[in-house]
């Protein structure tokens, strides 16, 4: 038989349709004997992190052939390659608070136009991966570290922390009344958002140093808003990590939210602290107007407050129904200053942490503030930061009072180092300006307390109103 013959009968063979039906007929059983195994494989129970997975069915055999000791080799390394930074980033010691800020510096905050930043662990961002911290440092942030690990395989000698933790980073202090309560605003925001979700402890950094408390009206503010005293975390050991089944961490205080968004976490905090100190939300018990001065004594106090009391008691008494109260926020306890607030509609007051009282009276109520001499030039954008708690509260600030007089500084009165001179200066008075400025102010809240009846009469209800 010649080579011609045997290629041609090959190619007839190759060609019948018998041999191609054959063929097809493997092909698809291969295919679906493929199909049956990767399903099989897909129904396997397990509990290895992503990674892991992705490794193992990489390997030249099986997954399946795979021996407990190989897998807990495996889990034991990816538990060892567990890496902590710091958390205080020290190559963002010139910007510390600009983009992803010097704390957990690696990572970045979910942001949503409106709503408030914030970090959250485990999530899709974080690969399904837990936060963990550890170090005991309260003088260097940058001795204190984080990291994040599988659930499956955290770090050598780490303890699991259960329930929701709020890590709070705070670039001022916890003791300062509105440096405290910027940075817990966000976690309020975050609860409403979040079915109110209440957390079971707390983390408090300052410059990623550890912090263990707040100053007492902060502290009864979230034991008021969340219905427990806040727990607050202590690491015993710098080697020993603490990982979180569910951590949710602020680093921007009030940043990014909206003006409706910071009203409704202030509604909820008045509303809270009134209920919390049992105080009537009735409005037959509040006066038709209630203004109070609420002094300090040393630093930024009134040189002659008897004076200033007259002034504004005079303009009160021409007005009906306006009551007058003279207060001291240092001696009051913080329900008597939740009712205190209740019951008032101008507040009258110096510039300093007294003023977050603010938060707590009812909406378009209003705000008089007053400045030693120096401030405007030389104290920052830190000195308005009452104007702006006002407007994000529901408040009215009405306008801030500047004593031309005061103490003589060696240097010109835009050199930086008269501000050690102008900070805790005493404040005058001046009898005409405070007196037209109480009349206005008490004139147009008369008016909008008349409108305010209109209103009601027709089926506006109360908006203090606890959603949580």
């Amino acid at each position: 038989m010649t080579k011609r013959s045997i290629s041609w009968k090959l190619v007839s063979c190759l060609s019948s349709t018998k041999f191609s039906l054959n063929v097809l007929c493997l092909v698809v059983t291969v295919f679906v004997i493929l199909q049956i195994w990767s399903f099989h494989i897909s129904l396997q129970p397990t509990s290895l992190p992503p990674s892991l997975r992705t490794y193992l069915n990489h390997q030249q055999h099986q997954p399946e052939q795979i021996s407990e000791s190989e897998t807990a080799y495996l889990v034991d390394k990816l538990r060892e390659s567990v890496t902590f930074l710091p958390l205080k980033d020290l190559r963002f010691s010139n910007k510390p608070l600009e983009g992803h800020t010097w704390f957990m510096s690696s990572l970045y905050d979910n942001q949503t136009k409106g709503e408030v930043q914030y970090q959250e662990f485990p999530s899709e961002s974080s690969k399904g991966r837990l936060l963990c911290l550890k170090g005991v440092d309260e003088h260097d942030g940058s001795w204190n570290y984080y990291a994040l690990a599988w659930p499956q395989a955290l770090p050598v000698n780490a303890s699991l922390r259960k329930g929701l933790t709020f890590v709070s980073y705070n670039h001022y202090n916890y003791g300062n009344m509105w440096h405290g309560l910027s940075a817990m605003v966000p976690f309020l925001a975050w609860s409403l958002r979040n079915q109110c979700e209440n957390p079971q402890t707390w983390v408090l950094y300052h410059w990623g140093e550890l912090r263990f408390g707040m100053g007492n009206w902060l502290s009864n503010i979230i034991s008021a808003s969340y219905g427990r005293e806040p727990e607050f975390l202590r690491f015993v050991d710098e080697n020993r990590p603490v990982c979180f089944e569910k951590a949710v961490v602020m680093r921007h205080n009030e940043g990014g939210m909206s003006r409706d968004r910071r009203m409704e976490v202030f509604d909820l905090i008045r509303c809270k602290a009134r209920n919390y100190c049992s105080i009537s939300t009735s409005e037959t018990s509040k006066p038709k107007i209630g203004m109070t001065l609420l002094m300090r004594t040393g630093p930024r106090s009134f040189k002659n407050e008897s004076a200033v009391i007259s002034i504004f008691k005079r303009e009160c008494e021409r007005v009906q129904g306006c009551e007058l109260k003279v207060s001291y926020s240092n001696n009051l306890t913080f329900c008597e200053q939740v009712e205190l607030m209740r019951m008032t509609d101008v507040l009258v007051s110096p510039h300093g942490a007294q003023l977050t009282n603010l938060v707590l009276m009812d909406r378009n109520s209003s705000v008089l503030e007053f400045y030693p001499k120096g401030w405007l030039k030389l104290a920052g954008v830190g000195q308005f930061v009452y104007k702006w708690g006002a407007d994000w509260s529901g408040m009215r600030h009405e306008g801030s009072w500047r004593d031309p007089v005061g103490e003589i500084c060696q240097f010109p009165d835009t050199d930086r180092r008269c501000m050690s001179v102008y900070k805790n200066g005493m404040i005058g008075y001046n009898d005409t300006y405070f007196g037209e400025w109480a009349r206005s102010v008490l004139g147009k809240l008369r008016e909008r307390k008349m409108e305010d009846v209109v209103e009601r009469s027709y089926g506006y209800g109360s908006i203090d109103e606890c959603r949580c």
